[in-house]
C-alpha cells in the first residue's frame, strides 16, 4: 500500500511540476546539437529528488539523512544549471561535497586508505558525469536506470543484502513515473541535469554500498553499457580534439538515432536490453567467473562501438 501511495505522490508532484515550468518558462530549446527537434520542458527529472524526500520521510535515519543532503547538493547545482548555467568548478564543488555526503553513509572514512578515497571521488564522480553526458533521447535515462536498479534488488534479495529495500524500490517508482511522460514519441518532458544527475548520485551510492558490502568491484558491470559508450566516446572526441566537455552527437546511441533515424525509443529499449542481459549474466557468474564475463562483454561492447566509425557523420 505504501508504495502506490508514493507512486500516486510521485504522479501528483510531476503533474505540479509541469504547471511550474509552463509558468517560468523552463524549457529545452533545439540546437544543432539537440537529438531533438520540438521545444519540450526540462527538469522533470526532480522526482527523482522528490521521491529521495518521500524516502527521508518514510524511512528516517542518520544514513538517509546524509544522503538526502547529497542528493540535495546535486539537485540544487543541476537546478541552477538548467535554468542559467553554471560554471564547471562550482559544479565540481559540490558535486564532492555530494560525494562526501555518500562515502560518510557508506562509512568510507577510516575505513580505506586516503588514496583509495580519492580514486573513489575520481570514479564516483566521473561516473555520476558520464551517466549525464549519456542522457539525450527519449527514455534512456528512465530506461537505463530501470536497467541498473532492477539487478541490484536481485542481488540484495537472493544474492547479498546491502541496503533497506525501499531505497531500491523509490528510484524505482520515480523512474516509472517519469517514462510515463518520457517514453513517448514526443516526450512531455526531459529530465534535465536536475534529473540525470540526481538519479546517477542514487545508483552510484546503491553501487558504493554493494561493493562495500560484498568486497567486490565486479558490480561495476552494473553500468559497463554506459560505461563502454562514455569512454570510447571521450576517447574519439580527444582523437577529434574536440572539448570533451561541450555538447556534441558523438554517442553511441546518438548516432543511430540522429545518422541512422532509428527511432528513439528503440534505441533507449536496445541499451536497456544489453544492460539487463549483462547484468544477467555478472550475477549468474558471481562470484566465481565474473571477472572473465566483464572482460568478455567489455571486448563484446568495444566491438559493436567499433561500428559507429562507420556509421558517424562528422560535424
Amino acid at each position: 500500500m505504501i508504495y502506490l501511495i508514493v507512486f500516486v505522490l510521485l504522479l501528483v508532484a510531476e503533474l505540479f511540476y509541469f504547471r511550474i515550468a509552463n509558468k517560468y518558462n523552463i524549457i529545452d530549446k533545439p540546437n544543432e546539437r539537440s537529438s531533438h527537434t520540438q521545444i519540450t520542458l526540462r527538469g522533470g527529472g526532480i522526482i527523482f529528488w522528490i521521491a529521495a524526500v518521500l524516502y527521508t520521510v518514510f524511512n528516517p535515519s542518520a544514513m538517509s539523512a546524509w544522503f538526502l543532503v547529497g542528493i540535495t547538493l546535486i539537485a540544487v547545482v543541476s537546478f541552477w544549471d538548467d535554468v542559467n548555467g553554471l560554471g564547471q568548478k562550482i559544479r565540481l564543488l559540490f558535486h564532492l561535497l555530494a560525494m562526501t555526503c555518500a562515502f560518510y553513509l557508506a562509512n568510507v572514512f577510516g575505513v580505506y586508505p586516503w588514496w583509495a578515497i580519492v580514486i573513489g571521488y575520481i570514479v564516483f564522480i566521473g561516473i555520476v558525469n558520464a551517466y549525464n553526458f549519456m542522457d539525450g533521447i527519449n527514455g534512456i535515462t528512465g530506461l537505463y536506470t530501470l536497467a541498473v536498479l532492477l539487478p541490484m534488488l536481485y542481488v540484495n534479495h537472493y544474492v547479498q543484502p546491502f541496503v533497506n529495500i525501499d531505497f531500491i524500490l523509490y528510484p524505482i517508482l520515480a523512474s516509472l513515473v517519469f517514462l510515463f511522460f518520457n517514453f513517448r514519441k514526443r516526450a512531455k518532458c526531459f529530465a534535465g541535469d536536475i534529473g540525470s544527475l540526481s538519479i546517477a548520485f542514487w545508483v552510484v551510492t546503491l553501487l558504493l554500498l554493494l561493493i562495500i558490502k560484498t568486497h567486490n568491484l565486479i558490480w561495476i558491470g552494473f553500468l559497463i553499457v554506459y560505461g563502454v559508450d562514455a569512454v570510447f566516446t571521450i576517447l574519439h572526441r580527444i582523437y577529434l580534439k574536440q572539448d570533451i566537455m561541450e555538447a556534441h552527437r558523438l554517442h553511441f546511441y546518438q548516432i543511430l538515432a540522429n545518422e541512422r533515424k532509428i527511432p528513439h525509443r528503440v534505441v533507449s529499449l536496445a541499451y536497456f536490453a544489453v544492460q539487463l542481459i549483462c547484468s544477467a549474466l555478472i550475477i549468474a557468474l558471481y562470484p566465481t567467473m565474473g571477472w572473465w564475463i566483464i572482460a568478455l562483454i567489455t571486448i563484446a561492447l568495444s566491438a559493436i562501438y567499433s561500428i559507429k566509425f562507420r556509421l558517424a557523420t562528422y560535424p
